[in-house]
């Protein structure tokens, strides 16, 4: 996740900026926009894990059982770490 990536996050979140030439770095975050502010983090970071098992996963994916066992196994994973965002 780049810089660009968590001020997208913060505003699409609701902070604000309310002074920026007077405090270019203070931002405004409610507790309500702080709550879905580490969501969006949160579901970003989750999103970024399983695509890293998905490539893992076409990478393992050869012709031989164990392979495809591993393969599985990564899909698996990813799908895991994709559902802990839904409770």
């Amino acid at each position: 996740m780049i810089r660009e990536d968590i001020i997208r996050m913060a505003r699409e979140a609701g902070a604000t900026r309310d002074h920026p030439e007077m405090l270019p770095n203070f931002w405004t975050l409610t507790n309500p926009d702080l709550e879905r502010f580490a969501s969006l983090v949160a579901a970003a970071e989750r999103e970024a894990c399983s695509k890293t098992c998905e490539e893992y996963a076409r990478k393992y994916a050869k012709k031989t059982v164990a392979s495809k066992a591993r393969a599985w196994m990564m899909l698996q994973c990813a799908a895991a770490i994709r559902a802990r965002g839904q409770d």
